[in-house]
């Protein structure tokens, strides 16, 4: 063999060597790990709670019999459209006995009682007048100065809620001395007939609508004997709803009057807007799906959007109401799933040159799906999200 034939053999015998010993390099070599990752970007960031919640009519009445007797049928229905001081049945007062000095005492300061509600209730329409004219005045006059941008945007807003919720105070003001003028009659009516042993039983007692209104509930629908003071029936103006939450304790102490909410997934095109009037002192405790108790809180909110916005939304209808904490335009912000604790500090991995970096970060508000990014993290950077146990500082990554 010449020494030519053994070089080139050699030559072969090396190539095949040198790419076995890397297919094997290359097939024990730690592969990348594939990761998800996401942007570092700037957005509006809204911090917020959802709970679910419910409509109700603000001012409902609940009609009673005024004297003892026989109640003719109602012809009416839940639904139906009744107009201040309609007729709504009528009842035929049982023979009464004289009363004695002391339950005539009683009818009496009864009386005395609703002509004292109602002139308070007078006095009340003409604090909410003064409320409704101030807030329309105060909106009057920041109108020309938001058109020439002296003050924000969301300042016009709020003397816009403002107003439509003094305007809101005003006709509940309005509907509580209508009650009070109902409820005057009845007692006079129930002095009348119960205090006079020779009253005609065949005078009927008209019951009449105290205000405009629609039936919201029917409890007495067919004729018969009725006591007297038992409820027949409930009147109220779906035209004039609020939206009862209720949330969790630890949620209700971040929820101010005042606040905006955002009514979401009630039947209609678009969100309505709201703002929160009271939140309830007093909690209660309700038994969650899973069976868990919990100590939740009333929040009593006012839908602010023009009404022809909601006109098909009724008494105890369903709607998602979300309180706004906080919100900003231009936030720095990453998903809050790249986000873990580490040495107590909130930390992440960062995707540079397929390795990943680990990285401590200043976190502000989140909202459990974003998180505010204050330092650490500059816009346009790629961090790792869900990130498991296989991912550590100078791992090599690959994106899925």
């Amino acid at each position: 063999m010449t020494m030519t034939a053994q070089w080139q053999r050699r030559i072969t015998w090396f190539v095949v060597v040198l790419i076995i010993v890397a297919a094997l390099v290359y097939g024990f070599r730690p592969q990348p790990r594939l990761v998800e990752t996401a942007s570092v970007i700037r957005a509006p960031l809204q911090v917020a709670i959802e709970e679910e919640g419910k409509t109700r009519v603000i001012d409902r009445y609940v009609i009673t019999a005024p004297v003892a007797g026989t109640a003719c049928r109602v012809d009416l229905n839940v639904g139906d459209r009744v107009d201040k001081n309609q007729l709504l049945l009528t009842i035929s007062p049982l023979q009464s006995q004289a009363l004695d000095p002391r339950s005539r005492a009683v009818a009496e300061a009864r009386v005395a009682a609703a002509e004292a509600a109602l002139r308070a209730a007078d006095q009340n329409v003409d604090s909410a007048r003064a409320d409704a004219e101030l807030a329309d005045n105060e909106l009057k006059r920041l109108q020309p100065l938001a058109e020439q941008g002296h003050i924000s945007v969301t300042r016009l807003d709020q003397a816009t809620a403002q107003k439509r919720s003094t305007a809101a105070a005003l006709r509940s003001a309005e509907f509580a001395v209508d009650v009070a003028k109902h409820e005057l009659e009845a007692a006079r009516t129930a002095l009348r007939y119960t205090g006079n042993p020779s009253s005609n039983t065949e005078d009927r007692v008209q019951v009449l609508a105290p205000v405009d209104g629609r039936i919201l509930k029917l409890q007495h629908e067919c004729e018969g004997v009725v006591a007297r003071g038992e409820p027949l029936l409930e009147i109220g103006d779906t035209r004039s709803l609020e939206i009862e939450t209720d949330v969790l304790s630890a949620s209700a102490v971040q929820i101010k009057p005042g606040m905006t909410v955002l009514y979401e997934r009630w039947g209609g095109e678009k969100s309505l807007t709201g703002q929160v009037r009271r939140v309830e002192p007093v909690g209660f405790t309700k038994i969650s799906a899973l069976g868990v108790e919990e100590q939740r809180v009333l929040i009593i909110s006012d839908i602010t959007s023009p009404p022809e916005e909601w006109q098909t939304l009724g008494d105890g209808y369903r709607v998602e109401s979300r309180f706004i904490l906080w919100e900003e335009q231009d936030v720095l912000q990453i998903p809050a799933s790249a986000l873990f604790r580490s040495d107590g500090q909130w930390t992440l991995f960062v995707m540079q040159d397929n390795r990943a970096r680990r990285r401590a970060v200043k976190v502000g508000r989140s909202n459990g799906l974003s998180a505010q990014i204050l330092e650490g993290l500059t816009e346009g950077e790629a961090v790792i999200t869900h990130p498991d146990d296989t991912i550590d500082d100078g791992v090599r990554v690959k994106r899925r």
